[in-house]
């Protein structure tokens, strides 16, 4: 199996492959579009800011390619939010595959929210055999409201979406590298999808 985490400049790749590695699979790590494009599965991740994130996939070409895959593909945290139509941070515009729009956490709540929290209202198949109020890692100040393309909530504040899924793309807010167990197997649902 291939697997591509796709490298453009943002972010928590090196957790990623490793996680990967524990699960026994082998991950490259590359921004080539054939590449990607003749993965089994590819993971977007993503740490840092929106704005200067989405200048670098325009830069690289990635903006147009990512939308068109048509294998399983994985976009965690800001990679998630990357996929949605928009976010407020740095007023970006998203890639548009998530019909909903990253806000921003109100100031009754300290941010980024850091840390262990749960996940709750899980559907398809990315949890397979994992419990509802499984705690799971998170850092971040902005979210996804839920949505249509809700496949997992989590609260602070709000409830907001945990996880989002739209045909072969799935987001998680959280971080399924940083996730001990829980993530690992969330890892693994989505490597094992056909």
């Amino acid at each position: 199996m291939k697997i591509v985490i796709i490298n453009y400049g943002a972010g928590n790749i090196q957790s990623i492959k490793f996680a990967i590695q524990r699960l026994g699979f082998e991950a490259v790590l590359s921004n080539d579009v054939n590449e990607i494009l003749n993965a089994d599965k590819v993971i977007f991740p993503g740490v840092g800011e929106a704005s200067s994130a989405m200048q670098k996939l325009r830069d690289s070409g990635l903006d147009t390619l990512v939308p068109k895959l048509k294998q399983p593909v994985l976009g965690i945290c800001l990679g998630m939010q990357l996929m949605c139509n928009s976010t407020e941070e740095g007023a970006t515009k998203g890639l548009g595959i998530f019909d909903v729009d990253v806000i921003k956490f109100t100031d009754k709540v300290k941010v980024p929210q850091i840390g262990w929290n749960q996940i709750k209202n899980l559907k398809a198949d990315l949890f397979n055999d994992i419990p509802e109020a499984e705690y799971i890692y998170l850092v971040h100040s902005f979210y996804a409201p839920k949505c249509d393309e809700t496949i997992a909530t989590s609260e602070y504040d709000v409830e907001y979406s945990a996880a989002l899924k739209k045909d072969n793309f799935y987001g998680t807010q959280f971080h399924p590298e940083k996730s001990s167990s829980i993530g690992e197997k969330i890892l693994l649902n989505f490597l094992k999808m056909k």
